[in-house]
């Protein structure tokens, strides 16, 4: 097997003076999509975070690789540069800056550039948008202000389609949004992904209903901390019929 985009080794991580995960193992190769499931609190949020290098995080043992290298003391900012990307359960609204401005800064420092013409991140963009569905004035509003649950997912996606990650961290991208919400953002990363075959994805959910749009290769169950069961696509469905308390005494 070629070597892995997103390895993690026995990653085990602190906050607040508490111990959240526990030795967590994985890897993500070329074009896969790995789906990370578990109950509230389980640690799954902080996992994508831990791998996006979030200072609130301090990795106490274990060792994450980007292609090959290891990546666990370096800034989110780096991380970023690199080819990770994390798309937010909850994305923040900043006041005065439209999409397309935060996109051409963005974009420049994910190809290492001092400046990136407006002409062409708005043909980017815009070629990105009618991809999606998206109304061309959105490219003009100020980053997520006033938008609905739904806008503030997409505009996720289209931050990952236009800065084409290595790997891509989806933190419960389905959270807060009813079911025709779900397919849009659904389609829309299956969009991306058509466009960039080789692109990892590391998708953090609670609901096998997002599974059912997205097909994984790889399905985790993360309980208190460590990662106790994996398997293919079936095992979600054992989730939504069964719950969670089957592996419950496996994490203890």
């Amino acid at each position: 097997m070629s070597e892995a985009l997103l390895e993690l080794r026995d990653l085990h991580v602190d906050a607040d003076g508490a111990h959240i995960l526990r030795g967590v193992s994985l890897e993500v190769h070329e074009g896969e999509v790995h789906a990370l499931m578990g109950p509230n609190g389980a640690g799954k949020s902080t996992l994508a975070n831990v791998i996006m290098g979030h200072p609130g995080y301090r990795v106490t043992a274990g060792d994450i690789f980007l292609r090959g290298e290891n990546i666990a003391t370096w800034s989110a900012d780096d991380r970023a540069r690199h080819g990770i990307f994390l798309a937010f359960q909850y994305p923040e609204a900043i006041s005065g800056v439209s999409v397309i401005q935060f996109l051409r800064q963005a974009i420049a420092a994910r190809k290492g550039l001092e400046e990136l013409s407006v002409l062409e991140v708005r043909l980017d963009l815009a070629e990105w948008m009618d991809r999606l569905g998206m109304d061309a004035a959105f490219a003009e509003r100020h980053l997520n202000e006033g938008f609905s649950g739904g806008e503030r997912k997409r505009n996720e996606i289209l931050q990952m389609a236009l800065l084409e990650p290595v790997v891509a961290l989806l933190d419960e991208t389905d959270s807060g949004l009813d079911i025709d919400a779900l397919r849009v953002v659904a389609r829309g990363v299956r969009t991306v992904r058509e466009e960039h075959p080789a692109m990892g994805v590391l998708l953090v959910t609670h609901y096998v209903k997002l599974l059912e749009e997205i097909a994984p290769d790889r399905v985790h169950i993360l309980i208190d901390g460590r990662i106790v069961e994996s398997g293919d696509a079936t095992l979600a469905e054992r989730i939504e019929n069964d719950g969670y308390d089957a592996w419950r005494s496996v994490s203890t």
